[in-house]
């Protein structure tokens, strides 16, 4: 069993897949969960389920894309907690295409939704946590941000990013026990691979690559993110787990 002391955490993209794993998983652990999506009936959906299942949760519909948005979130949310002790900041968003395809507005929003999101949701909930000398920063990153995947320079990018923020801030924070980590999934059955994985020429070549020879679920990554909000982390930081079938060894 994990130990979370009675934890407030922020779980964006909670509306499905990955997002809502990891918000059920922490709330079974007795976390009490803000659950953000863009859709005000997705994350009330998750809250629900959360809610009926016994545990404490609330939804908070913010366009992720939108920082003044998570401005006025964050506000309120301070107004509500005293301190947010975990941010997970997993929200993101796929606009695939060969470089020389791709719109700069498929790259602007894939950049904004998944990578300066963590920008302004860590600024500003991070520093109550910097003062309560306790906080959890987990950033779902992709093995895509590591390995590259073609078709993907903006969700590539933005992953890697993510990665570059993670260790940065984990250097920043460590003075105040406030530990950030990254996982980094493969390729995992969601809502957002569904296309793929259903096909079964493609799913085949793509598990050429994975040694497992097999796709990987939400809660193997909500399982590894729960570790890292917990108690039991507090001498891990600034690292990227893959959880992968191995693609990234």
């Amino acid at each position: 069993m994990l130990t979370f002391n009675s934890r407030t955490a922020v779980v964006t993209g909670a509306g499905r897949g990955i997002g809502r794993a990891i918000a059920e998983t922490l709330a079974r652990n007795g976390v009490t969960v803000v659950c953000v999506s863009k859709s005000p009936e997705s994350c009330g959906a998750a809250a629900a389920a959360i809610t009926a299942a016994g545990g404490k949760a609330k939804a908070l519909a913010v366009d992720v894309a939108d920082g003044q948005a998570i401005a006025q979130a964050c506000t309120a949310l301070l107004a509500e907690f005293p301190v947010i002790d975990i941010l997970v900041n997993n929200a993101g968003i796929t606009r695939d295409g060969l470089l020389f395809r791709m719109s700069e507005a498929d790259w602007s929003d894939v950049l904004a939704t998944n990578l300066t999101s963590c920008f302004h949701w860590t600024k500003l909930l991070a520093r109550p946590m910097t003062r309560a000398r306790w906080g959890r920063i987990v950033n779902i990153a992709s093995v895509s941000g590591i390995l590259g995947n073609a078709g993907q320079a903006n969700y590539s990018a933005a992953k890697a990013g993510m990665i570059g923020l993670t260790k940065t801030l984990a250097r920043e924070f460590a003075s105040r026990s406030v530990t950030v980590n990254a996982v980094a999934p493969g390729f995992i059955r969601t809502d957002m691979t569904a296309e793929f994985v259903g096909n079964p020429e493609v799913s085949a070549k793509i598990l050429e690559a994975v040694p497992l020879k097999r796709f990987g679920e939400a809660n193997d990554i909500a399982n590894m993110a729960a570790y890292l909000c917990s108690e039991e982390a507090g001498y891990v930081t600034g690292q990227v787990f893959t959880v992968d079938g191995g693609m990234a060894m």
